[in-house]
């Protein structure tokens, strides 16, 4: 007599991921689909009320930047694993990391999430 035991994979892990089922995977999707609903809303309300903020990762992000926020207890930190564009390289080093911590952090906040595809 054989025992089929099944312990479910370790939360976070890529056999936890693979095991989602689809309804998982479904719900993340509307998730997603509802965020980008809200930012789009949020965008067209504040029209002519863009912070500096706001503008200065909009427009990082128009020169084709590509880093992202990570958001983890109230930290922001920065990561980049592709180069960015000339262009978006220079606005960033000249904009954004000339900022005080306090300017800059606001500017990463509004930086595209690790968890954002």
């Amino acid at each position: 007599m054989t025992s089929n035991s099944i312990v479910p994979p370790e939360s976070g892990t890529d056999d936890a991921r693979s095991a989602d089922t689809a309804e998982a995977e479904n719900d993340r999707k509307k998730a997603l689909e509802n965020a980008r609903r809200n930012a789009g809303s949020a965008a067209d309300r504040d029209t002519g009320t863009e912070t500096p903020s706001l503008r200065l990762a909009r427009e990082y992000l128009r020169l084709g930047g590509r880093r992202r926020s990570k958001i983890d207890d109230n930290i922001t930190t920065v990561r980049q694993w592709e180069e960015d564009p000339p262009e978006a390289e220079r606005f960033w080093q000249e904009r954004v990391e000339t900022l005080s911590k306090a300017d800059r952090k606001q500017v990463e906040d509004f930086l595209p999430t690790i968890n954002t595809p």
